[in-house]
């Protein structure tokens, strides 16, 4: 496979402005601003995701990331949060993606697919004509509490690179990403973006040395 431009880089599970400036130093193309989920890290309430994203200066993505399945929830969620991105963790029961659009002209959509099984590809298949781009994460929607992102978790690769190369949508890579695999992630999926959390941590805590670290794979590995 021919190697592509330098991913772009989301830091997810940002928790403060703090964070979210040491993710934007090290070179961090877009952030991860997390409300209400059933499990996983980074969960912070929607008042410190406004406060956050009113700082974060263009041309670098604010994503909210949301449960909601229910459009009108998501439309509040994003008036009040004002991030320019909404990551659909969940598939959509209620509504559609262009009543968002319709709603917040300008906004750009991510869906996640949890990659499990080969339905995951036509299931990525089947939205991407109506959204941004997908992002490829390792939760797990038929658990009693559903896993929603934020496993640390790899995934089957092989079933992403195939998606990203049945859709015409960018695609974000997730789940388990650290500087020790990035190079090889980028190698086997080639995705338009990578998204981390936990991989760039200590004790729950951004961690600048692992950012560091990371971006240097990357670079290393695109030189």
């Amino acid at each position: 496979m021919e190697r592509t431009a330098i991913p772009r880089v989301k830091i997810c599970c940002i928790s403060s402005i703090e964070e979210a400036w040491t993710a934007i130093r090290c070179g961090a193309s877009a952030l991860g601003l997390v409300s209400f989920m059933p499990s996983g890290p980074g969960v912070i309430n929607e008042e410190l995701i406004a406060q956050i994203a009113v700082c974060v200066p263009p041309p670098i993505a604010t994503f909210l990331l949301t449960s909601s399945q229910d459009t009108r929830q998501i439309i509040q969620q994003l008036k009040y949060c004002r991030t320019n991105t909404v990551q659909i963790c969940d598939r959509l029961e209620s509504g559609t993606y262009q009543h968002i659009r319709d709603a917040l002209p300008g906004i750009s959509i991510v869906q996640v697919i949890h990659v499990t099984t080969e339905a995951s590809i036509e299931e990525a298949m089947k939205v991407a004509p109506d959204v941004d781009a997908i992002l490829l994460d390792s939760g797990n929607q038929s658990l009693l509490v559903k896993e929603l992102g934020g496993t640390g978790r790899l995934h089957n690769w092989y079933l992403s690179a195939k998606i990203r190369e049945y859709v015409e949508v960018p695609i974000f890579l997730a789940g388990g990403l650290k500087p020790e695999n990035v190079a090889l992630a980028v190698k086997q999926v080639a995705p338009f973006g990578l998204d981390l959390c936990s991989g760039v941590r200590s004790n729950g805590k951004l961690d600048e040395q692992k950012l560091k670290q990371f971006f240097q794979q990357l670079r290393n590995y695109s030189n």
